[in-house]
């Protein structure tokens, strides 16, 4: 069974900086685009970063020059270096990923972790 685990979320001041870490574990074939994606209360899920098998990166607008998505592919771990956090950054941060479990005559199946939350206090 395939799951996605999320870590790093917490607290921090407006300008200062989280490392999220998402690992994912099980019987993994392959491991195809990971990324990020939050959701604060009361708004739609948004992409935030992503990441192909090839090292292509996309970032939303908001977050660009001050995120960094990447990825360790030994480790099936993808992260997102966060910094000059904003109180507009608060929400909670689900990975996602794309995978291809062992054995799967389907092709890749999308994954979503349980999610971290950020707070970010002005």
């Amino acid at each position: 069974q395939v799951q996605l685990v999320e870590s790093g979320g917490g607290l921090v001041q407006a300008g200062g900086s989280l490392r999220l870490s998402c690992a994912a574990s099980g019987s993994i074939f392959k491991l195809n685009a990971m990324g990020w994606y939050r959701q604060a209360p009361g708004k739609r899920r948004e992409l935030v970063a992503r990441m192909t098998s090839g090292g292509t990166t996309g970032y939303a607008d908001s977050v660009k020059g001050r995120f960094t998505i990447s990825r360790e592919n030994a480790k099936n771990t993808v992260y997102l270096q966060m910094n000059s956090l904003e109180p507009e950054d608060a929400a909670t941060y689900y990975c996602n990923a794309d995978i291809v479990p062992s054995g799967s005559y389907i092709g890749p199946i999308n994954y979503w972790g349980q999610g971290t939350q950020v707070t970010v206090s002005s």
